[in-house]
């Protein structure tokens, strides 16, 4: 039996001692706590006090610049030759363990969407074990989604609730606006499907360009899923516009508006997120030429968060606007 000795193992590079990863802790703690703050100040208090909005952009900045730095340096060693195979299957477990942390995130809203359509709402208006108190609270709700009124507006408002709460909803002609619209903004998301299905063609043939050495090819069909992808941010805002001036559906729009405007915004942050990073990689790739057919995992992680973010805009589609 032959045992490894220490020499067959490569070298493995570490870098020097950095404060990269507690910058880039503070500003995920600052831009998280000013986003909460703005969203409790939506509801129960005046940003202009609070600062709220002022600590999420503080925290925002400071965070993607330290990760500017960071990515910076850690391409710098790439290029310098110190990334050794082991190190690189590193990162791949790190992009691995990164999307999957994504996926989870993603659930628990999906989670959430689904206990209050099969569960919650049904309960609300007297079906099953948990409806047996609906007497008490909202007798005549009838559940339907995407509910046109909330149990307090389906008895008549708060002063006809025998236990009320200090919530606000929406007024009875907004609510049927909003269901009305329900039949109209299916086709913005419909062309925002198709096109991130396609921005998700376009990058694989990109990644097929680069792997036959064809840079050229690499790098029109990489700058077109960028373009792509302000395309899907511009028509999501166009939604956004419409179903806030036009149709009353907003964040106070009972639990489908706060579910809806959860789940499509986190993702399309996911998306800015995503066409940032693609961005990057077109840069080093036109500026720098970077990439070859062996060394790219800068555009490969780039590209599987890319599919994720598809992938999750599937399910929004079918959840949020079919079903």
């Amino acid at each position: 039996m032959t045992t490894q000795s220490s020499t067959e193992y490569e070298k493995y590079y570490v870098p020097e001692k950095s404060k990269l990863a507690v910058c880039a802790t503070i500003g995920l703690i600052l831009s998280t706590f000013g986003a909460a703050s703005v969203m409790n100040d939506m509801t129960f208090g005046d940003g202009a006090t609070t600062g709220s909005w002022g600590i999420f952009w503080f925290g925002l900045f400071f965070f993607s610049a330290t990760l500017f730095g960071w990515f910076r340096m850690a391409i710098k060693e790439n290029l310098a030759g110190l990334n050794s195979a082991q190190l690189k299957k590193s990162y791949v477990l790190g992009m691995f363990w990164f999307i999957f942390s994504e996926v989870m995130f993603f659930l628990a809203f999906f989670g959430a969407l689904f206990y209050v359509r099969t569960l919650v709402g049904p309960w609300l208006a007297g079906e099953g074990e948990g409806g047996r108190m609906n007497h008490l609270l909202w007798e005549g709700f009838e559940y339907q989604w995407p509910m046109p009124l909330t149990p307090q507006e389906a008895v008549g408002g708060v002063a006809n609730q025998p236990i009320a709460n200090m919530g606000t909803f929406q007024s009875y002609e907004k609510s049927m606006a909003f269901s009305e619209a329900a039949a109209w903004y299916l086709w913005l998301p419909l062309w925002n499907t198709i096109v991130l299905l396609s921005s998700s063609f376009t990058v694989h043939i990109a990644h097929m360009g680069l792997l036959d050495g064809n840079k050229r090819k690499f790098n029109i069909w990489l700058g077109v899923t960028v373009a792509l992808g302000m395309l899907f941010v511009a028509l999501q805002a166009l939604e956004y516009y419409e179903a806030y001036a036009h149709f009353g559906l907003t964040l106070n729009s009972g639990i489908y508006g706060s579910t809806f405007f959860m789940l499509t915004g986190f993702h399309g942050f996911h998306v800015i997120m995503g066409m940032t990073m693609l961005l990057i990689q077109w840069l080093r790739s036109v500026r720098g030429g970077h990439f070859t057919a062996d060394d790219h995992f800068g555009f490969e992680a780039s590209s599987w968060y890319w599919h994720f973010v598809d992938v999750v805009w599937v399910f929004l589609f079918l959840f949020i606007y079919i079903l």
